[in-house]
Order: structure tokens, then C-alpha cells, then sequence
């Protein structure tokens, strides 16, 4: 009867053992499970997408919360703003985004040569670069009144007799800022960029938003600027012109996936969607095919 009291005891005890191997495996599961479905999705982007970007990701994550089935793609998002140079050498460094969004096309284009050219890491590769909004350039003046010319005759805001030696244009650094080489294309389209060159009259800023500064502050007479920053200040009719987008090289940002999972895919997808777009073109921007 001792020896029987014995076997059932131990036996009782195996169970209780085996039982809590199974509740701790299947608790281990469960945290891998939410560790997946929680994934912060990192995305570095360039400095002119701090005004859009996060309306779009608000959207994205009311979209995703309404539809069961997309739940496992729904995560925090951490996004890093920054030049685009500056988050090239990031990456090229090991910084852990899982996308790029880019000012221009050069950057993600560069990512994806040297990814093909490396056969490491063959299991995690970059995928090919997308387009994801196009810039619309805009000349830009708190001190000149803009409500007397049209896209049309713009050039002769800087020919007729206000504008003296004095008056002052800024452009972005043509050789680093899409928007300033733009910029630089139109003027000299319009034969106006030589002779502004001579009398001294234009001023290069570093990139695109210290142009914005130059004329947002009255330290040049006029800038070429981002539609979308005008958008975002609410800036008056009187004060910009828009160019007409056949009149300078068209301004596409790319972006690319850096770390291919499905929310990285899910997100760039929604960002070329007709919801992602429409935020794109309420912010000033120019939609993409």
C-alpha cells in the first residue's frame, strides 16, 4: 500500500511537471506572438515630410484598426527626420529602419546598387526603390508683393524697374537639394540665371528650408521654395506663385524598404494609395501614378 501511495505520488508529480513545461512553452509562444505583432516600425525620412508624414500615418493605423484581418500590422511607428545624406550614412552605418523615405532619387537608388553588389546578407535585401510624391516648386516673398505676376510672367518680377542691384534671390544648393537644382533649371531656362549669377544678385542657402528661412525672414527679397512649406505656414495668396510643373525638372522623392517585412510593405503600399496620395496633395504636393 506504501509502494502504491509512492508510484501515485510521483507520477502525480510528473504531470504537474510536464503540465507547467507545456504552460511556460506555451507562454514563451504567446509573448514571440505579441513581440511579432507589436514590432515598432522605424522609418527615416527626409526633413520636408515632417508636415505630411504624420497625418498619413494617423490615417494608416485608423484604417488598420478598422479591419480585423490587418491587426498584425498595425504597431508603433518611430520615424526620424533628417536630410537625406545624413540618413543615407545612418543606414550605410546600421541604423535599424525598416524604411527610407528620401528627398530624392539618388539616395534609394544608391542603397539598391550597393545591396546588389553585396552578396551578403542575401536573406534581408533592400527591395527596388518606389516613388512616392513630387515636389512642386514656388517662388516665395514677404517683401514683394506677388499678386501682380502669374507663373507665366514671373521673370518679370526680376526685370522690371523694382528689382534693383540690391534685390537678393535665393535657391537651395543646386549640386546637394533637388528643389535648388529645379530652381536652377528654371532660371536658366528663362535666361536669367547667368545674369543673376553676374550682378551677385543670388544668394545659395545650404538646403531647402534655410532658403525658406532666407525669405520667411525678409533676408532676401525672394526664394525658391517648397509648395508644401507654404501649405504648411498658410502663407497669404499675395505672398507666393507657383510654378507651372512642365517649366523645371520634375522633383520626385523615392523611398525603399530597408528591412522587407510585411508592415514594411503594408505601410509603403498605403503611402502610394489613393488615401496616402490625397494627403500628399492637401499638403502641397503633387500626386504620383
Amino acid at each position: 500500500m506504501v509502494k502504491s501511495l509512492a508510484t501515485v505520488c510521483i507520477s502525480a508529480c510528473l504531470l504537474l511537471s510536464l503540465n507547467a513545461c507545456t504552460q511556460d512553452t506555451d507562454a514563451d509562444k504567446a509573448l514571440a506572438d505579441t513581440s511579432e505583432q507589436s514590432h515598432t516600425l522605424r522609418i527615416a525620412a527626409a526633413a520636408n515630410l515632417s508636415d505630411v508624414l504624420p497625418h498619413i500615418i494617423d490615417s494608416y493605423q485608423a484604417d488598420n484598426s478598422s479591419s480585423a484581418q490587418n491587426v498584425s500590422s498595425i504597431s508603433d511607428i518611430e520615424v526620424t527626420y533628417a536630410s537625406s545624406g545624413k540618413l543615407y550614412a545612418q543606414i550605410k552605418a546600421g541604423a535599424p529602419y525598416d524604411i527610407f523615405l528620401s528627398a530624392n532619387q539618388d539616395f534609394p537608388a544608391k542603397l539598391a546598387d550597393e545591396n546588389s553588389a553585396d552578396a551578403i546578407n542575401e536573406d534581408n535585401k533592400l527591395t527596388k526603390p518606389f516613388t512616392y510624391t513630387r515636389g512642386q516648386l514656388a517662388l516665395y516673398s514677404v517683401t514683394k508683393p506677388l499678386n501682380d505676376f502669374t507663373p507665366a510672367s514671373l521673370i518679370d518680377a526680376f526685370t522690371n524697374a523694382s528689382f534693383t542691384d540690391d534685390s537678393k534671390i535665393s535657391i537651395a544648393n543646386p549640386e546637394l537639394a533637388p528643389y535648388g537644382a529645379s530652381a536652377k533649371a528654371y532660371l536658366q531656362s528663362q535666361k536669367m540665371y547667368d545674369k543673376l549669377s553676374a550682378q551677385k544678385s543670388l544668394i545659395q542657402s545650404e538646403n531647402i528650408g534655410q532658403a525658406f528661412q532666407y525669405a520667411h525672414t525678409g533676408s532676401v527679397d525672394y526664394s525658391f521654395v517648397a509648395q508644401s512649406q507654404l501649405v504648411a505656414i498658410k502663407a497669404k495668396p499675395e505672398q507666393f506663385i507657383t510654378l507651372l510643373p512642365a517649366s523645371y525638372p520634375a522633383i520626385l522623392q523615392d523611398g525603399i524598404i530597408v528591412n522587407n517585412t510585411d508592415q514594411a510593405a503594408d505601410f509603403t503600399d498605403y503611402l502610394r494609395s489613393k488615401a496616402g496620395q490625397q494627403h500628399f496633395l492637401q499638403a502641397g504636393y503633387l500626386a504620383v501614378q
